[in-house]
This record gives structure tokens, C-alpha cells and sequence, in this order.
């Protein structure tokens, strides 16, 4: 292809993915907020929030789109770069709206349609090109742990101040919850009156129980001495 095509393909792919922001920002897609890089409006990244009622449920997941200059005639390779337990990270993924499959593609589908399709597949258990298979106990540690992990990422910081604003709190809030206030010093524990009295009187019941069968022991002892020889 010439200079001149390739530069009108690239025209029309930044045209196009501008409209598709505009559009995104006037009609956010649920779960998921998206930004291109201010240096290259081919290379979008966002993070999933995790949806409730699923595993990953409280956690956020950053991954990229990669679109090609024929966009939109041609579709974005997809990558997960947030540890989430059913995507490999920094894996292109082998998905229907992705550049794997470019046979299945539809120019008329927008970033909104691909990751509107990107979160149905997440939250589901069809095995692909690049999914894995862990617990539903691994993949909620694995949302625990994303917050700590995207505060440690660059492009989540410049792109999504908005984000980690919302781990921070979320932090914080975990924190307070689990961790009691520090205060400098060990507090006492309140005697428990209760278990005490319950504890002493177990012991006096032993020591009666005890001083009870001595002295009926005495007792038969002493009628057997005391008890005359039978005479035959």
C-alpha cells in the first residue's frame, strides 16, 4: 500500500475513534471506563471494574486495545494486563471482536461493542486462545490484590486519576475495617465475672464430689469392721 494510502487509512481510523470517544464519554459503557493514550489514539487501555455478584466483584482489571490503521475495517488486538485469573496478561486474545479473528469482524462494531463484549466473555467460563482456569476463590484474592497492583501502574495513574482515587478510598475503608485503631498501647481485657464464678463453682463441686466419697467409703469400712463373724 502507498504513503498515501496508509495515511488516509490512518485519517480514517483516528476519525473514527474519535467519534467512538465522544460517544463514550456521552454514553459510558457499564463496568468499564476507557481513555486512548494522549500520544497515540491508536492504543486505548481501561479497567473493568468487576461486577458485582462475581468473582471479580470489587476488584479492577486495566487491559488494552491495540487497533490497527485500517481501523475500523479491520479489529483491535486485546490484552489484559491486570492479574485477574481467566486472561493471561500481556497475551493477545483470541476473541470474536478481536484481531483474531478478522473474518468475523463488523466495521459497523465500536470500542463501546468491544468492551461491552470483552467484560460478557469475562464473567463467563468459555475457555479460549489465551484464558486460563482458576478457583473462584483464586480470582477473588486475585481482585484483593489488583488494587495494590494498579496503584503500582503508570498508565493507570495519568489515565484513571479518577480510579485510583476510588482504590485509595477503597484502601482506606478495608483498613479501618480490619485493622483496629493503634493507640499506643496494649488494652486490658475486662475480667470476665462470669467465667470465674462458673470456674469456681466447677471446683467446689469437685472438692464435695471428692470429700462425698470418702466418706462413704468410711462408712461401708467402718460396718464391715464392726460386723459380727458369721458361726457355722
Amino acid at each position: 500500500m502507498s504513503v498515501g494510502g496508509n495515511r488516509k487509512m490512518t485519517t480514517t481510523a483516528t476519525l473514527r475513534l474519535k467519534q467512538d470517544y465522544l460517544r463514550i464519554r456521552k454514553e459510558p459503557v457499564p463496568y468499564i471506563c476507557a481513555e486512548p493514550l494522549p500520544s497515540n489514539i491508536l492504543e486505548w487501555h481501561f479497567v473493568i471494574r468487576g461486577p458485582e455478584k462475581t468473582p471479580y466483584e470489587g476488584g479492577y482489571y486495566h487491559g488494552k486495545l491495540i487497533f490497527p490503521q485500517e481501523f475500523p475495517f479491520k479489529p483491535p488486538g486485546i490484552y489484559m494486563l491486570t492479574p485477574n485469573g481467566r486472561f493471561m496478561c500481556n497475551t493477545r486474545l483470541c476473541l470474536s471482536i478481536s484481531d483474531f479473528h478478522p473474518d468475523t469482524w463488523n466495521p459497523a462494531w465500536s470500542v463501546s461493542t468491544i468492551l461491552t463484549a470483552l467484560l460478557s466473555f469475562m464473567v463467563e467460563n468459555i475457555p479460549t486462545l489465551g484464558s486460563i482456569e482458576t478457583s473462584d476463590f483464586t480470582k477473588r484474592q486475585l481482585s484483593l490484590q489488583s488494587l495494590a497492583f494498579n496503584l503500582k501502574d503508570r498508565v493507570v495513574c495519568e489515565l484513571f486519576p479518577e480510579v485510583v482515587e476510588e482504590i485509595k478510598v477503597k484502601q482506606r475503608t478495608q483498613k479501618d475495617f480490619c485493622v483496629p485503631p493503634h493507640t499506643g498501647h496494649v488494652p486490658r481485657r475486662k475480667p470476665n465475672l462470669r467465667g470465674a464464678l462458673a470456674n469456681l463453682c466447677v471446683i467446689a463441686g469437685l472438692v464435695v464430689c471428692v470429700y462425698t466419697v470418702k466418706f462413704v467409703c468410711y462408712i461401708i469400712q467402718a460396718r464391715t469392721e464392726n460386723r459380727p463373724e458369721s458361726s457355722f
